[in-house]
């Protein structure tokens, strides 16, 4: 069953007004705050990597906020525990049993911040909540509260003490994106608020979470037709079969394509994907998840080039059968 016209006009009024709110912290990136919400309401998580002071712990907090949630921040470090992400179970005197104390990934919004400074075990440590949206301690499954999105950030050019994510961590975020530097006419814009830190803005909630969750569902409910589908399949066979690329995109990367493009559809007022939708999210959600070969990379090829290279000898489907 699909949603209907209206309800694709309610949930695009209500994404233009996430982003809108947003937009009073992070000036004139308008494309990547869609791709942070497309992900939030596609139950995702949002990986951001860009160079330091482009705001990317600004927005992943503005994102918190605009959701009438609980959320916390992990400040990732080469000494932090798993059960400092989790939790741990402790002994309780008074009753004579192991009681559970959840750690700071039982919110709504999860900000990882450089999540590239902490070790492979504790990184290793998000891979089931991210995945099944629960916590499994001393054998018992604890769920997160829902919605749920991870938002983690990482700084490409600082290497000295960080541990490069793995494929698996890697293959649980659905977007990366790069927010990049701002353009002269939006740094004039933040230039003439230089007297307010973008940590003391304190954005005003937009939807509760009653309202995000449902929004969630008509997402879900967003036609997709099997012409897409096959256009999708054909986009992540060819990522596998380039003579470029030694690990092609999962299966999990298809259908987070499929899932961002149902949720940017309905965000443009659409209740039926097209394959323009699959077309703007094809790098953010497909690049992160392809891994170069060696000379490739040594040659200047990126991830990126490969998929815009994609996108231009794969045909997409030029009729759209009848909703």
């Amino acid at each position: 069953m699909s949603i209907t016209p209206e309800q694709a006009s309610m949930f695009q009024d209500a994404f233009g007004r996430l982003v809108a709110n947003v937009e009073n912290v992070l000036v004139g990136k308008t494309f990547v705050i869609r791709l942070g919400f497309v992900a939030l309401l596609s139950e995702g998580h949002l990986l951001l990597e860009d160079y330091p002071g482009t705001g990317k712990t600004s927005f992943a907090r503005a994102i918190a906020q605009s959701v009438q949630g609980s959320v916390s921040r992990i400040q990732f470090t080469p000494d932090l525990l798993p059960g400092d992400i989790t939790g741990v179970s402790v002994f309780d005197q008074s009753r004579g049993e192991f009681s559970f104390h959840g750690g700071p990934v039982f919110s709504n919004i999860v900000l990882a911040d450089e999540i590239n400074r902490a070790s492979p075990k504790t990184q290793a440590a998000l891979l089931e909540v991210m995945e099944e949206h629960r916590v499994t301690v001393d054998g018992v499954p604890h769920p997160v509260p829902s919605p749920f999105m991870v938002v983690a950030t990482q700084n490409p050019i600082e290497q000295a003490g960080t541990y490069r994510l793995p494929e698996a961590q890697l293959d649980r975020f659905m977007l990366k994106a790069s927010i990049g530097y701002p353009d002269r006419a939006a740094t004039l814009r933040i230039l003439d608020g230089a007297g307010v830190s973008a940590h003391d803005t304190v954005l005003s909630p937009v939807l509760t979470e009653e309202a995000v969750r449902e929004l969630i569902g008509y997402a879900r409910q967003v036609h997709v037709d099997p012409s897409v589908n096959d256009y999708v399949s054909r986009l992540v066979e060819a990522t596998r079969t380039a003579r470029e690329v030694r690990l092609g995109a999962s299966v999990r990367g298809a259908l987070a394509l499929v899932r961002a493009a149902k949720t940017l559809a309905a965000a443009s007022g659409r209740h039926y994907v097209i394959p323009d939708d699959v077309k703007s999210l094809a790098e953010p959600v497909l690049a992160h998840r392809l891994v170069l070969d060696p000379e490739a990379e040594f040659d200047g090829v990126t991830a990126t080039s490969i998929i815009s290279q994609l996108l231009l000898e794969i045909a997409p489907p030029s009729d759209r059968l009848a909703v």
